[in-house]
């Protein structure tokens, strides 16, 4: 073992047992120790032979202990116990190597060393690494327990409490995740605590106070040296400032000055090497041991390596394997078997201790293909059910009787791999397994139960959405006084209809009584609050409905024909009745009405907005209170209010605004009409005219010629009315009127003259050659000639009848 610079190795304790003062001394000179005071920490490191305790120390304190050699084959390295100062580690630390534990080098001639030892560095350290393999986590013999064991139960007797950290690591780290390790390491622990015999000052005394724990896991130096060399810098963050509160002997007691530390470990080792107490094992059991330990192990290795096992434990993972259980237990029973030949001349109570242990390992290593094995049974038998389940439901079976057959069926093939995958010597129960296969089976009908359970509140409530949406609508659409009433009976009747069918649905389902009146009630909530959305819908839109209401009721008869404004009708009596109308519509879905509740709504409306006279407005507003100024109705809840009583009396305003125009223009055709037709003259005016124009009457009677010029008259002037469409004209009023006939009148009589000479040329023209006789004989007889006048006239008053005609047919067609 070299010495280096920096650490200061020096060779504490030789094979021998003999302390070495002289060195101890050097030491503390060289790291100048002393000057230390409180502020330094130790740290020693013990556990089995060969299992890499320098490699760690040289890694993780940047020592220089010598290693094994692995070319060279495990053989023991460090003899007694070397001590070295860890380097660039504030505040200074102290290493102590020791040898390892169940070395064959000492064989069965000094077993006490190691105890000795290990005792030693517990008595003297802060810190005391505790090196293990990962697999001997959980193992009743495995190396260190049987020296903690004696080491706790002597330490307390030789030495008071100092609350030293106990720090296990955990080597060659396989894939098993460190917090499934240490909860199994702190138990062992805790176990052998358990059973160590105590003195009576600290039989109660928990472990705690004597020692913390801690468990670290490292990677394989030789397989994975980088992983490794990651976390041992990571563990030795934390023996920076190990000392201080909080760190890893942050609650160390009783702590030697470092000037007395020297003085102190060698009274220590002497207190030790004389103590005669220490129980140390047999030579017979000591040899058993070490041999049963070794055939042990062979046989765990050759069933790692074993290919039947490797054919199995691969085919397990991809799926599940039948007879797996008999399969097993044949690989267990052939591997215990060839322990029991070899170990057979050992000492019994070892070789039984040592094949419980071996048996435990192997378990405990086949043990995961069990559980897949298992996890694939449940994954099987949960495919199988989901699948029977939903075939049973599609045919029809009730879904309580589906379940529950689908269920037994079920548990009972999984009971059936269980007993098919059992291994005898294990003993592993798989009702856990079986529970979680129970609760994903439940959780699955439960998850299809709340499925068909949504799809049939859903169908139903779909067919309410029918049945009510639209003749809701139609009813509130043409309000009237039986409205609600007839609203909440074709509720009533919907709802007793929808809440039958869901019972009758749910009857199969085998529902608690409460889950099932909590859908009914559902579906009646539902049913009210679609009721209640459509009014709220149709109070949103009462300002259209009403203008519709009043539009059509004021516009049409009592036949629905479209009306005639002739000037007969009540415009200001069919006015009211319209608005009158609209207002009981505003007044109906002014609120719900669901609960046959009674209100003065309709009344308050038809008080305050229709029957109210100039006077009795202007009364009111000076006396007494507005009934509409209130954002409520009397008796009337206010989620129940559609439309406040303020916002009805802005409804009505906007109302009155938006109908006014049709009443004008209804009073404003009537007038027109009233003018149009009004041609005769007043009663009074008729009678004087009868009176006074009795004898120019009796006169034109008399003479037939007045007769026809007054009727030659009539047929131009009914011609130039309508040639001139004098009626048209004044329809805009009489000035437009008067100034366009007078730019038409001129040229419309000389084209009406122009006309009548066209049409008396002609026959003129026809009559000459036929009648010369009847001309010359005229010229002396006076009857003749009156008679040829009139016949002249008579002919004159056809060709302006014709002319009238001509010019009538053309204004017509003008006017088409």
């Amino acid at each position: 073992m070299g010495m280096g610079d920096d650490c200061c190795s020096t060779h504490l304790i030789d094979g021998d047992g003999t302390f070495n003062a002289t060195g101890l001394d050097n030491f503390a000179k060289e790291v100048n120790l002393g000057a230390c005071g409180l502020s330094y920490a130790v740290v020693s490191i013990m556990g089995p032979q060969s299992s890499g305790k320098s490699t760690l120390l040289n890694q993780l304190f940047r020592t220089n202990f010598r290693e094994m050699d692995a070319f060279k084959g495990r053989s023991q390295t460090t003899k007694g116990i070397w001590m070295a100062r860890c380097v660039e580690i504030e505040p200074c630390t102290v290493i102590m190597d020791l040898e390892g534990t169940d070395g064959r080098e000492r064989g069965e001639d000094d077993t006490a060393f190691e105890k000795q030892s290990a005792l030693f560095a517990l008595a003297v350290s802060d810190i005391v690494l505790i090196n293990m393999w990962c697999h001997d986590i959980g193992r009743e013999q495995a190396a260190n327990k049987p020296l903690l064991k004696t080491v706790f139960q002597v330490m307390m007797r030789l030495f008071s409490p100092r609350k030293t950290t106990l720090l296990f690591v955990i080597r060659d780290k396989t894939r098993t995740p460190l917090e499934n390790l240490e909860p199994i390491l702190r138990e062992d622990i805790q176990k052998i605590w358990d059973s160590v015999p105590k003195p009576q000052a600290h039989k109660e005394t928990p472990m705690s106070e004597f020692f913390n724990v801690e468990v670290v896991a490292l990677s394989s130096f030789e397989e994975k040296e980088e992983q490794f060399k990651e976390q041992v810098a990571s563990l030795r963050q934390r023996f920076f400032h190990s000392i201080a509160p909080g760190g890893l002997a942050g609650d160390r007691r009783g702590v030697v000055p470092a000037s007395g530390f020297s003085f102190s470990a060698q009274q220590m080792w002497k207190i030790i090497k004389e103590n005669k107490d220490l129980d140390l094992p047999a030579h017979k059991v000591m040899v058993a041991t070490v041999r049963c330990e070794e055939i042990a192990n062979e046989k765990f290795s050759s069933l790692t390596a074993n290919e039947e096992w490797c054919q199995l434990e691969e085919a397990v993972q991809s799926g599940p394997v039948l007879g797996f259980g008999k399969k097993l237990r044949v690989i267990l029973d052939t591997c215990l078997s060839e322990y029991d030949a070899e170990a057979i001349y050992f000492d019994e109570g070892v070789r039984i201790a040592k094949r419980e242990q071996l048996e435990a390992k192997l378990l405990h290593l086949v043990q995961p293909a069990y559980q897949s094995m298992l996890g694939h049974i449940r994954s099987r038998t949960l495919d199988n059910f989901m699948e029977a389940f939903e075939k049973a439901l599609n045919g029809g079976e009730g879904f309580a009787l589906a379940a529950s057959h689908c269920i037994q069926a079920s548990m009972t093939s999984f009971d059936e791999g269980c007993a098919d995958a059992d291994v005898e010597q294990a003993n592993w129960d798989p009702s856990k397994v079986r529970d979680k296969l129970r609760r994903d089976i439940d959780a699955h009908v439960a998850s299809v139960r709340a499925a068909k359970l949504a799809e049939i509140t859903t169908l139903y409530e779909g067919k309410l959405n029918v049945s009510l949406s639209e003749p809701v609508e139609a009813l509130l659409d043409a309000a009237n006084d039986e409205t609600w009433p007839a609203v909440r009976k074709l509720l009533k009747r919907e709802t007793e209809s929808a809440v039958s069918g869901l019972s009758s649905a749910l009857a199969g389902f085998d529902i608690d009584e409460e889950t099932v009146d909590k859908m009914l009630a559902s579906i009646e909530d539902h049913a009210r609050s679609l009721v209640e959305a459509k009014a709220r819908e149709e109070a949103g839109r009462v300002l259209m409905r009403m203008k519709e209401r009043f539009s059509t009721l004021f516009s049409h008869d009592s036949d629905s024909m479209p009306r005639v404004w002739t000037g007969k009708e009540d415009i200001r009596a069919i006015t009211k009745t319209a608005r009158s109308a609209s207002l009981k519509l505003l007044s109906a879905v002014a609120v719900i009405r669901l609960d046959e509740d009674v209100d003065n709504i309709e009344k308050t409306l038809s008080l305050a907005l229709v029957d109210t006279s100039n006077n009795g407005v202007k009364d009111r507003s000076i006396t007494s209170f507005d009934p509409l100024a209130s954002s409520t109705w009397e008796k009337v809840p206010s989620s129940k209010t559609l439309i406040t009583p303020v916002q009805c009396k802005s409804l009505w305003r906007q109302f009155k605004v938006e109908t006014e125009y049709s009443v004008t223009q209804a009073m404003a055709a009537q007038e027109a009409s009233k003018r149009g037709n009004n041609f005769l003259p007043p009663p009074w005016a008729i009678v004087a005219l009868v009176v006074l124009g009795f004898n120019e009457f009796m006169t034109l009677l008399r003479n037939p010629l007045y007769i026809g010029l007054i009727f030659v008259a009539y047929l131009v002037v009914k011609a130039l009315w309508v040639q001139l469409d004098i009626s048209g004209e004044f329809r805009n009023g009489a000035l437009p009127g008067l100034l366009s006939l007078s730019t038409k009148f001129l040229p419309t009589v000389m084209n009406l003259l122009k006309k009548l000479a066209e049409q008396g040329q002609n026959p003129e023209s026809a009559d000459v050659p036929r009648n010369p006789a009847v001309e010359s004989r005229s010229l002396g007889n006076g009857t003749h000639v009156h008679s040829n006048i009139t016949s002249g006239a008579s002919s004159n008053v056809t060709s302006l009848k014709n002319g009238i005609e001509y010019s009538s047919s053309l204004q017509e067609d003008k006017v088409k």
